[in-house]
């Protein structure tokens, strides 16, 4: 899909941040290490994105109660929701100089009810002239997501039937209903309260 940055300077997609703090050093540390096994700009995001989606489980599928927003604390806990997941991996990106950012996806049961909001993130590959979406979420029977810069391929594509949509918005930082959500819960049981159901 064709997604429309919300700050037109592409600096802002390699800036740091409270949620996106590459320049922590376990983030520095860990896009280093992985820059020694992957030493070009696409075997690096390739690598970034199966380390952040495989190594770090999603915390309803590990049973982790803990709720984790720092790209830093993903890394040192090697737990999130698919927020805090996304935030891991724009940093590990911008550590190593690829603009990246966060999108969003309004998700919902078959029937359409209970609506969810669902991060993913975008990154720009050097001389490309477009974004490009990949969802580190983690995959598990039924979610097969994949690094694939010629098709999408997402843990969740969208069924319009059921109500839900592709958010074309790419934010620089988290976007605060996402951020509050994951700020303001005590544990994973107050934060599936807390989650936004639209943008």
């Amino acid at each position: 899909m064709q997604l429309i940055p919300q700050n037109p300077d592409i600096h802002a997609y390699l800036a740091s941040d409270q949620a996106i703090d590459h320049w922590h050093p376990l983030v520095q540390e860990t896009a280093d290490a992985l820059w020694l096994t992957a030493p070009d700009a696409y075997s690096y995001a390739k690598a970034a994105f199966e380390f952040v989606r495989d190594t770090i489980p999603h915390s309803a599928d590990s049973g982790d109660l803990r709720v984790s927003w720092r790209a830093s604390d993903v890394l040192a806990t090697r737990n999130g929701i698919c927020y805090a997941k996304s935030h891991a991996l724009v940093a590990l990106l911008r550590a190593q100089g690829i603009p990246a950012g966060l999108c969003y996806q309004r998700l919902a049961d078959d029937d359409g009810a209970h609506p969810v909001v669902h991060g993913l993130i975008a990154l720009l590959m050097p001389g490309a002239q477009r974004w490009v979406r990949l969802d580190p979420r983690g995959n598990k029977p039924g979610v097969d997501a994949q690094f694939s810069l010629d098709e999408e391929r997402l843990a969740f594509p969208v069924r319009p039937e059921c109500g839900e949509a592709d958010y074309p918005e790419l934010y620089a930082a988290p976007h605060p209903a996402t951020l509050t959500a994951l700020q303001g819960s005590a544990d994973r049981a107050e934060l599936w309260r807390n989650l936004p159901t639209a943008l």
